[in-house]
């Protein structure tokens, strides 16, 4: 069910961003922001009020109802991810999230990258890259393209990669999954509907996923906001939290 709404809200988007004329002398456009979040917002309550009446849903475009604390199950949303991106002319970094998190781990979830007609889920989570294909390219850590961090930059440092960046928590994810890098690291703020869904789809491709000092991410908390994130390949998780704790606490 999570693929199909969001690959459904993403087809939404991906026809309004067609007829949408961009203006050549502005290169972000607010307007088709504001637009693609009202409609992916409408699209996605309206089906998950009509397929999952009794859930819970906790949306980055929505009020919070904080009826939500007391229920089991709990949809998070980012119905429009990396919103930026999207009011960018050809610019493909840009998601939707759905994520069923049940006791406050996300057990399912789906990431829509409508730019690239892919859709990661769950429920056919994509097998991860050989190491050894992977060995024979550079190492690479992705970062948020506005804020990318000390964190960041300390990890890339000490695995000895280089630091990209990219818009989308789910297109960085993505990134991840595919071998594309290493692996993903922020520090720079989020909330939960932007990691729910893409830490679903991480895990349930067996890459590790946790808090900057490894905790486990926890959803449909009173504080929606996670402030830090690493998703990588298992074989770095251990030099990667290193990396992160040393620069969480300097040398003296």
């Amino acid at each position: 069910m999570a693929a199909d709404l969001a690959t459904q809200t993403g087809a939404l988007l991906v026809e309004l961003r067609r007829k949408h004329r961009f203006d050549t002398a502005e290169p972000a456009d607010d307007e088709l922001r504001r637009t693609g979040d009202r409609l992916a917002q409408e699209f996605l309550a309206g089906a998950l009020a009509e397929a999952r009446p009794g859930d819970a849903v906790l949306s980055e475009e929505a009020p919070d109802d904080l009826r939500r604390l007391h229920a089991q199950r709990v949809w998070i949303i980012d119905p429009l991810d990396g919103t930026r991106q999207y009011g960018e002319e050809g610019r493909s970094d840009w998601g939707v999230h759905v994520a069923l998190a049940v006791d406050g781990t996300p057990v399912a979830g789906a990431v829509a990258l409508p730019g690239e007609g892919v859709t990661l889920s769950t429920a056919d989570p994509p097998p991860l890259p050989p190491v050894a294909e992977m060995a024979g390219r550079p190492r690479r850590v992705i970062a948020s393209r506005s804020r990318p961090g000390p964190d960041a930059r300390g990890v890339a440092a000490a695995l000895d990669a280089e630091l990209v960046a990219l818009g989308s928590v789910g297109a960085k994810t993505a990134a991840v999954i595919r071998g594309e890098v290493d692996a993903y690291v922020h520090s720079g703020g989020q909330s939960e509907w932007d990691s729910a869904a893409p830490v679903a789809v991480a895990l349930a491709c067996g890459l590790h996923a946790s808090r900057l000092d490894g905790r486990a991410l926890r959803y449909n908390r009173p504080d929606v906001e996670l402030p830090d994130l690493l998703i990588c390949h298992p074989e770095l998780a251990a030099a990667a939290l290193a990396a992160a704790a040393a620069v969480a606490t300097p040398a003296s």
